[in-house]
């Protein structure tokens, strides 16, 4: 018998960067983190456990997919399989699992966060599984870390946590909290040479690493206060320090990883120059070349245009602070 769901979830962006594990197989983080969900930048995921399926099955944005992506989702699947017969539900069979995002993959804008947290919703409910949403964000996080903070709404922070059972991502800040807006220039949509989870698999060779986790104590607590308080000011300090940070250390790890490209390094400057002249503006940098230029909505027509009119800007994509990941149909 065919059991099937659907699921919807956001990506995120980072104000204080998660990069580096304690603990590769769980995906149990260095440091703890805070984000915003990105409305209307998601993933719907649809998994169905098909009897029939000699294997499970993976369909990309239209394109059936192989190889390190389908092996990474069907060792995601098997956590699941695992916990229905934990849960005394029994056995489940193989799964076709067909995702379609409505952003650019693999060029910093956590397409693997929005993807693994609506494949753990999915394939939760498609199995019979029903998780609260502690749960739901420690096993989107066994697929990528980051997809734990896509699960909560709004704005999120990811703990820490001493082992599996502590390390999940809860709201600390409704949707309508601050009215944030994220202009995203697109630098680049091509995939990104060096993946995330390389990356954090490399963090540690970095001399900078030690300091960067040391210190995140202090930048989360300054970041959590920001926003609670809707200090812009405050905000922009930390935020900027915080992505400037983790680049420090990709570029210092061993080998090297740079994502910059000169137009990374031209939208920097330039939001760094419109700050100066009183526009509430920031930019953070995930894993990518792309830059996430942060603002207050009545100032969100004019950042977009400047940002347009800087010499390699290919694109901006806007999005506001979204919701938690949601099931839309289960059959």
């Amino acid at each position: 018998m065919l059991s099937t769901a659907t699921a919807l979830a956001h990506a995120n962006i980072a104000f204080i960067k998660y990069w580096g594990n304690r603990d590769e197989d769980l995906r149990l983080p260095a440091n703890g983190s805070i984000s915003m969900n990105l409305g209307d930048l998601d993933t719907r995921t649809r998994v169905t456990f098909d009897p029939h399926l000699k294997a499970d099955t993976l369909t990309l944005n239209s394109q059936p997919q192989d190889g390190p992506g389908l092996e990474r989702v069907s060792r995601f699947l098997a956590r699941v399989r695992t916990a229905c017969v934990q849960a005394g539900s029994g056995t489940k069979p193989f799964a076709a699992v067909v995702s379609e995002n409505n952003f650019p993959m693999g060029a910093g804008i956590a397409s693997s966060a929005s993807a693994f947290a609506a494949l753990s919703l999915a394939a939760s409910a498609a199995a019979g599984l029903d998780l609260p949403e502690r749960s739901l964000s420690r096993l989107a996080r066994t697929g990528s870390g980051s997809a734990s903070r896509s699960i909560p709404a709004g704005f999120v922070e990811w703990q820490k946590g001493s082992g599996h059972e502590d390390s999940y991502a809860f709201s600390i800040a409704p949707t309508h909290h601050w009215d944030l807006v994220d202009c995203i220039a697109i630098v680049s949509a091509e995939h990104k040479t060096t993946g995330s989870t390389q990356g954090h698999a490399l963090a540690s060779s970095s001399p900078l690493q030690r300091a960067r986790v040391d210190d995140a104590p202090q930048r989360l607590d300054k970041c959590r206060t920001a926003i609670q308080k809707r200090d812009f000011t405050a905000f922009a300090e930390i935020v900027e320090l915080d992505s400037n940070l983790m680049h420090a250390v990709m570029m210092t790890s061993n080998p090297s990883i740079l994502y910059w490209q000169p137009p990374t390094i031209a939208i920097m400057q330039s939001v760094q120059r419109w700050r100066n002249q009183g526009t509430p503006v920031c930019y953070t940098i995930d894993a990518g070349p792309n830059v996430h230029v942060l603002t207050r909505q009545s100032y969100t027509s004019e950042v977009e245009k400047r940002l347009r009119q800087i010499q390699g800007v290919k694109d901006v994509l806007i999005a506001v602070p979204g919701g938690p990941a949601r099931v839309v149909e289960v059959v």
